[in-house]
């Protein structure tokens, strides 16, 4: 039996996260480079029919069902064990799902059970070879885990050559979803829930749950103003709301910005905060550690503006402007409003 891909799709209702979808994408790919079979799973109440058509088409060639009442709202117990006892069966080489609240609470619970590993917060997955510098045993088609470390200062590429599956975890909007064929045509095997999951596990019952929706879409903004540090204090910050404001746009804000507190932690773009593909990103007084650079790559066209000609956000950027943002920005903003219709 070939050692597949797994992809564990996380589920609100009868809706599929689209975390899971981004990683289905990433799962086809992979599974193309090692020849081998994607395979999902999705657990809930009442998903039976509805969440085929939000999995398959991604390139799912078999999609494992687990439905019965006490597996949504998500508890930490049914849905461990699940995977556990479905991987013993399995086997897969590869297990990914979203670095979310839910991805957080399961993923360390599997890879535990499984004596696996698992590598949080990846920014890229890639299949490559690796040879052990004290062994020098080589092994082939392994999963880079590949995710800044040391508070960003390296980007680590992690590899588990023994322990199977290799389990990684990815924020969402850090890969991007494509569907493969709407009509593609992957097995569904509706698994028997009581084989899986002791009767113990629903002892934890979830009475009441309250979800809050998002204040802005830093995600699906097409252009986004992101302050940093040099924007000097939550007045600082007043300009580039004021910019986004003219251009339609939405604002957001490395770390250092964060911690000083001139913005709120949901606008944080990078590792530790949102990633974002905007067509454009103009970076505002942001120097660009490897962090923040994580969430910001593969926007359209990157706009810096910094005093410093030297940022490392500047290698990256296809336009500069060295110059004071103080001084920059509000130049902006008069010439939008002056220009835009």
């Amino acid at each position: 039996m070939k050692n597949n891909v797994f992809v564990y799709c996380e589920i609100e209702g009868t809706t599929v996260a689209e975390v899971s979808q981004e990683l289905l994408t990433k799962g086809r790919k992979l599974a193309n480079q090692l020849g081998v079979q994607l395979h999902a799973v999705a657990a809930g109440s009442g998903i039976t029919g509805k969440v085929e058509s939000q999995i398959l088409p991604y390139g799912v060639d078999k999609l494992f069902i687990f439905d019965a009442p006490g597996l949504f709202p998500y508890t930490s117990a049914p849905h461990t064990d699940i995977l556990v006892n479905l991987f013993k069966e399995e086997d897969p080489q590869i297990c990914l799902m979203g670095a979310t609240v839910i991805g957080r609470d399961l993923g360390p619970r599997v890879s535990s059970s499984l004596v696996s590993g698992l590598t949080a917060d990846c920014t890229q997955l890639e299949i490559g070879d690796y040879e052990d510098i004290k062994t020098h045993e080589k092994y082939t088609d392994l999963l880079y885990q590949i995710r800044p470390a040391f508070g960003g200062n390296i980007v680590a590429t992690i590899v588990n050559p023994e322990h199977r599956p290799q389990m990684a975890t990815v924020r969402s909007g850090v890969m991007q979803k494509q569907i493969l064929d709407e009509n593609y045509k992957g097995e569904v095997v509706i698994a028997d829930v009581d084989k899986y999951v002791p009767d113990s596990d629903y002892l934890v019952k979830v009475i009441d749950r309250h979800i809050e929706a998002a204040k802005h879409n830093l995600k699906g903004a097409p252009i986004v103003v992101a302050g940093g540090y040099g924007m000097g204090s939550k007045e600082g910050f007043d300009m580039l709301f004021t910019l986004a404001k003219e251009l339609h746009g939405e604002v957001g804000a490395s770390r250092a910005a964060v911690d000083a507190g001139f913005v709120d932690h949901d606008r944080q773009i990078g590792q530790t905060g949102v990633t974002v593909h905007p067509k454009v990103y103009i970076a505002c007084g942001i120097s660009g550690q490897i962090q923040h650079i994580a969430g910001m790559r593969d926007s359209g066209i990157i706009i810096s503006i910094n005093t410093d000609p030297d940022a490392p956000i500047n290698k990256i950027a296809d336009y500069v402007v060295i110059g004071k943002v103080e001084e920059v920005v509000p130049k902006l903003i008069k010439y939008y409003k002056a220009n835009s219709k």
